[in-house]
């Protein structure tokens, strides 16, 4: 998950680690555009926790990207857990 700002970058992380969400702050991949150099890895299966904060806490977010074969793929937050 990557950000636009240090601050919701931070903000997100407290929230995550509050409802004990397992995740790594890490920088942000040179192939994701964003404003801020920090970002959240997470399990894909904490896809839907993860979710349910960033709208419910209204976080601001640049988005949500998985790794795949050519670089990092946007997953909307309107996709379902898989």
């Amino acid at each position: 998950m990557a950000f636009d700002s240090t601050q919701q970058a931070l903000r997100a992380e407290m929230l995550l680690e509050y409802a004990e969400v397992e995740i790594d702050l890490c920088p942000t991949p040179k192939e994701i555009t964003a404003g801020c150099a920090l970002s959240i890895q997470f399990a894909r299966g904490s896809f839907g926790k993860v979710r349910e904060i960033v709208i419910s806490e209204s976080v601001e977010i640049r988005g949500i990207f998985c790794r795949g074969e050519e670089g990092y793929d946007p997953i909307s937050l309107e996709e379902e857990s898989r």
